[in-house]
């Protein structure tokens, strides 16, 4: 029986873990991916405090490294539900494993949206991509695309401008929505063509990806961009179906949870992306892990 059980190894499960530990609660992390969530796909984080610049693997190895010093464990599992027995929670997982815990920390974050156009599952990992700094390396010296005109999207075009021999941006608006000082950057380097107002409106079969038919919003007008690779950054989408019946969902899927990082039910608690909120950022998702690990604790404390 463990005090309380984390679902997701992001930077807001790891940090609630921390804050856990450090309140002499035992706790057990359950991440099915890659720990340190989201943020290890950024190649550059400047936002964050105290450190100017720095990698989002090498930020969340840090918070990783001090979650497991303060006496955290660890499972890699991908957990299928929550069974609520009042005291007692009981974490299930894809491998027939079954955890209790007195609280739960939703902290699953969520994954990278897809297009949502024939071909593209065909393409993934064979010319088709989420992560530049995974997989940027492949493209040096040749063209690619990348989809999407936010900060996490400009920041992977950069990074692929740098050995890239092109790269297209495509935004589906009029305009970036990134930071100014990314847009600035992209707009000085000959290398690189910035597309707005267009989507991208089919990619063309074939034994290897070769680029894509993109489509101006505006009159539906249709051109053809020939690249060796594309990268889609359009956003993430939360996976929380299997804790629908424990929390309220709003419409896009997201837990829908105030600041507090309380749901519906007692001793089930939600941290992070996965949780209804305006601004997904490393700095908010480890504030909704302190906050979560503190309710969580409280909760305990007056069982």
């Amino acid at each position: 029986m463990y005090d309380i059980i984390v679902i997701g190894a992001g930077p807001a499960g790891l940090t609630a873990a921390i804050y856990a530990r450090r309140a002499n609660k035992s706790v057990l992390l359950l991440e099915k991916g890659a720990f340190g969530g989201q943020i290890t796909f950024s190649p550059k984080v400047e936002n964050y405090p105290a450190f100017e610049s720095i990698s989002g693997s090498g930020l969340a190895d840090l918070m990783v490294e001090q979650a497991l010093a303060q006496g955290a464990e660890v499972e890699v599992e991908t957990v299928t539900g929550i069974e609520d027995k009042g005291d007692v929670k009981i974490v299930t997982t894809e491998d027939g494993n079954a955890y209790e815990g007195k609280a739960v920390i939703i902290a699953n974050g969520a994954k990278h949206r897809h297009l949502g156009l024939e071909n593209e599952e065909k393409f993934i990992g064979e010319g088709i991509s989420f992560c530049a700094v995974c997989d940027g390396a492949f493209y040096k010296d040749k063209e690619v695309i990348l989809v999407g005109g936010g900060n996490s999207a400009l920041q992977e075009a950069v990074l692929l401008s740098e050995t890239c021999k092109k790269v297209y941006v495509v935004q589906n608006l009029d305009f970036l929505t990134g930071e100014q000082q990314l847009q600035d950057i992209l707009k000085k380097r000959d290398n690189v063509e910035i597309i707005t107002g267009t989507v991208i409106d089919a990619i063309p079969d074939g034994d290897a990806f070769s680029g894509v038919i993109t489509k101006r919003v505006s009159d539906g007008a249709t051109a053809e961009i020939k690249a060796d690779g594309m990268f889609v950054a359009i956003g993430l989408v939360p996976e929380n179906e299997a804790f629908c019946h424990l929390a309220d969902l709003d419409k896009a899927g997201y837990i829908d949870a105030g600041e507090d990082c309380l749901t519906k039910t007692k001793g089930i608690f939600v941290a992070g992306d996965c949780r209804k909120k305006q601004v997904r950022q490393v700095a908010t998702a480890t504030a909704d892990g302190a906050v979560a690990a503190v309710a969580a604790c409280r909760y305990i404390d007056g069982m």
